[in-house]
Protein backbone atom coordinates (compact mmCIF):
# COMPACT_ATOMS: atom_id res chain seq x y z
CA UNK A 1 0.00 0.00 0.00
CA UNK A 2 1.42 3.34 -0.99
CA UNK A 3 1.80 6.28 1.29
CA UNK A 4 -0.41 8.38 -1.00
CA UNK A 5 -3.30 5.97 -0.45
CA UNK A 6 -2.84 6.14 3.32
CA UNK A 7 -2.68 9.94 3.17
CA UNK A 8 -5.83 10.14 1.04
CA UNK A 9 -7.66 7.80 3.37
CA UNK A 10 -6.70 9.77 6.45
CA UNK A 11 -7.67 13.06 4.79
CA UNK A 12 -11.06 11.66 3.80
CA UNK A 13 -11.60 10.21 7.26
CA UNK A 14 -10.73 13.50 8.93
CA UNK A 15 -13.02 15.44 6.60
CA UNK A 16 -15.88 13.03 7.26
CA UNK A 17 -15.49 13.31 11.00
CA UNK A 18 -15.20 17.08 10.81
CA UNK A 19 -18.27 17.49 8.62
CA UNK A 20 -20.27 15.18 10.87
CA UNK A 21 -19.35 17.20 13.93
CA UNK A 22 -20.13 20.50 12.20
CA UNK A 23 -23.53 19.27 11.03
CA UNK A 24 -24.43 17.72 14.37
CA UNK A 25 -23.53 20.79 16.38
CA UNK A 26 -25.38 23.04 13.93
CA UNK A 27 -28.53 20.96 14.30
CA UNK A 28 -28.19 21.11 18.09
CA UNK A 29 -27.77 24.87 17.94
CA UNK A 30 -30.80 25.31 15.69
CA UNK A 31 -32.85 23.09 18.00
CA UNK A 32 -31.90 25.25 20.98
CA UNK A 33 -32.38 28.59 19.23
CA UNK A 34 -34.61 28.33 16.16
CA UNK A 35 -34.55 32.09 15.67
CA UNK A 36 -30.80 31.94 14.95
CA UNK A 37 -31.22 29.42 12.15
CA UNK A 38 -29.90 31.62 9.33
CA UNK A 39 -26.77 32.66 11.22
CA UNK A 40 -26.01 29.10 12.29
CA UNK A 41 -26.59 27.75 8.78
CA UNK A 42 -24.29 30.38 7.27
CA UNK A 43 -21.51 29.61 9.73
CA UNK A 44 -21.98 25.88 9.14
CA UNK A 45 -21.61 26.25 5.37
CA UNK A 46 -18.45 28.36 5.74
CA UNK A 47 -16.87 25.88 8.17
CA UNK A 48 -17.83 22.91 5.98
CA UNK A 49 -16.15 24.57 3.02
CA UNK A 50 -13.00 25.17 5.04
CA UNK A 51 -12.89 21.54 6.19
CA UNK A 52 -13.38 20.29 2.63
CA UNK A 53 -10.67 22.66 1.39
CA UNK A 54 -8.21 21.42 3.98
CA UNK A 55 -9.00 17.80 3.07
CA UNK A 56 -8.51 18.52 -0.63
CA UNK A 57 -5.15 20.17 0.04
CA UNK A 58 -4.11 17.19 2.17
CA UNK A 59 -5.05 14.79 -0.64
CA UNK A 60 -3.10 16.83 -3.19
CA UNK A 61 -0.04 16.95 -0.93
CA UNK A 62 -0.21 13.22 -0.32
CA UNK A 63 -0.08 12.60 -4.08
CA UNK A 64 2.71 15.12 -4.63
CA UNK A 65 4.95 13.71 -1.92
CA UNK A 66 4.77 10.16 -3.24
Amino acid sequence: MSTAAIGCGLAALGAGIGLGMIGGKAVEGIARQPEAQTEIRGAMIIMAALVEGAALIAIIFSFLTN
